[in-house]
């Protein structure tokens, strides 16, 4: 794997070596993540496939854009088909978690005839139903409006080495704030804002290409349930409950998480 950084949308990747005749996976990691999420996974699958792991835009080594309003989801799907683009990658599959899956089907609303098939792992489908809906209404767009009277002075930190953390807990007292501060207080309160005040029940029910939902049967951050009613609203879609595992199944469980995907991509 080889590192890269798209100047036009600044934003930070990864490739191995493009093969024409390989099927290409397109990796989107969640929250104050960073494509380092994804590292366990490249030994496993670059010999058979094209990989493109990618910071999100605030995260890991990409820029950190300076207002609220450029953290909409819609501009971080921009940014990925920008950066398609420019690798001329024209069909893949789309393999994301957690905040990554809101990203995903950002992208997929307005392009999903690129997307041969989509795998989501840990989808924070229905935020809007979880308890702490009200909560980040209210005390989150008080924190953005206060956050946006100063200056934002972006530094790109860090991508987190996750190996020290795993087994890694939800609310992990060592994990969550490293990865945090690697995002900053700010880009994580917009992100998160973004993520709970967008309302895109309906749009799941859009996606007409072969799915695959992981979750696990103990996730803290997203009920288990919510997973099940998405299996539901995408037609034809095949569901997977890794059972006594966590929010944070990409890190904790590759062994099962790498095995369901090979399975489904055969």
């Amino acid at each position: 794997m080889k590192e890269f950084f798209f100047k036009k949308c600044g934003i930070a990747y990864r490739t191995n070596e493009f093969q024409a005749e390989r099927l290409t996976l397109v990796f989107i990691h969640g929250l104050s993540g960073s494509a380092s999420a994804w590292f366990p996974y490249e030994p496993l699958f670059e010999k058979r496939y094209n990989l493109l792991t990618f910071d999100l835009r605030g995260h890991g080594k990409s820029s950190k854009p300076r207002s609220y309003e450029e953290y909409e989801l819609e501009k971080s799907a921009d940014d990925l088909h920008e950066l398609l683009a420019y690798l001329h990658i024209e069909s893949f599959v789309l393999i994301s978690h957690s905040y990554g899956t809101l990203v995903a089907l950002e992208f997929l609303q307005a392009h999903q005839e690129k997307v041969s098939a989509t795998i989501f792992l840990s989808p924070t489908a229905f935020l809007r139903k979880t308890k702490r809906f009200p909560l980040i209404r209210t005390l989150g767009r008080g924190l953005v409006a206060l956050f946006d009277m100063f200056p934002l002075h972006p530094t790109i930190r860090e991508r987190v080495d996750y190996s020290p953390y795993i087994p890694a807990g939800d609310w992990d007292l060592r994990r969550v704030p490293r990865d945090i501060y690697a995002t900053s207080v700010r880009v994580y309160l917009y992100c998160l804002v973004q993520a709970y005040l967008w309302n895109c029940d309906e749009m799941w029910k859009r996606i007409g290409i072969p799915t695959l939902i992981m979750h696990g049967t103990t996730d803290s951050y997203i009920p288990v349930s919510h997973s099940v009613q998405l299996s539901k609203d995408i037609v034809g879609s095949k569901l997977v409950l890794l059972e006594h595992a966590n929010h944070i199944i990409v890190l904790n469980n590759v062994a099962e998480v790498s095995r369901h995907i090979e399975a489904f991509l055969a």
